[in-house]
């Protein structure tokens, strides 16, 4: 999951509440809350395969729009089981800030995204910006661009969260 950075006074209480022992071994909770997760050489990256380059081209987007919003954007990409709102939800429990946090979540295998918002932001996260987030991220999907239309997606939401 990537997670966009957003300053608020109770992320240090927040990060304080989760224990190392949760983590699994050779990842950390960042000072600005962001997980950090290292892996032995020669194992399978964990990771979605995209470019080095994609990769920061997402993680400044997470954080410009979190900032713009202030509201901290997740993504999740991999398989949402059963019903996929109850799925989303439960991986954006597990996110920093979760209360003022938005997941857009998309399982790639069954074509599926779902986008869910903390109970703090979810009056500016509301259906509607969630319904523009999807319609900007099918154009980059169709055309077999997952980071595109993720980035378009965050963009078109943080600006309406914004206005919100």
């Amino acid at each position: 999951m990537a997670s966009g950075e957003v300053s608020h006074a109770n992320v240090s209480a927040e990060v304080a509440a989760r224990s190392a022992a949760e983590l699994p071994l050779g990842t950390v909770i960042t000072n600005s809350g962001r997980i950090s997760a290292a892996r032995y050489p020669g194992d399978a990256p964990t990771t979605p395969p995209f470019s080095k380059r994609d990769l920061i081209a997402l993680d400044d987007t997470l954080k410009a729009a979190s900032e713009k919003a202030l509201v901290r954007f997740s993504i999740y990409v991999g398989d949402l089981d059963g019903d996929l709102d109850a799925s989303a939800r439960a991986i954006l429990a597990k996110a920093p800030e979760p209360a003022h946090g938005t997941l857009i979540a998309v399982s790639p295998n069954t074509r599926d995204v779902v986008i869910v918002s903390g109970r703090e932001v979810s009056s500016r996260v509301n259906d509607r910006v969630a319904a523009l987030g999807v319609t900007a991220a099918v154009t980059g999907f169709r055309q077999g661009n997952l980071i595109d239309g993720l980035i378009a997606s965050l963009r078109v939401m943080a600006t309406a969260a914004a206005a919100g």
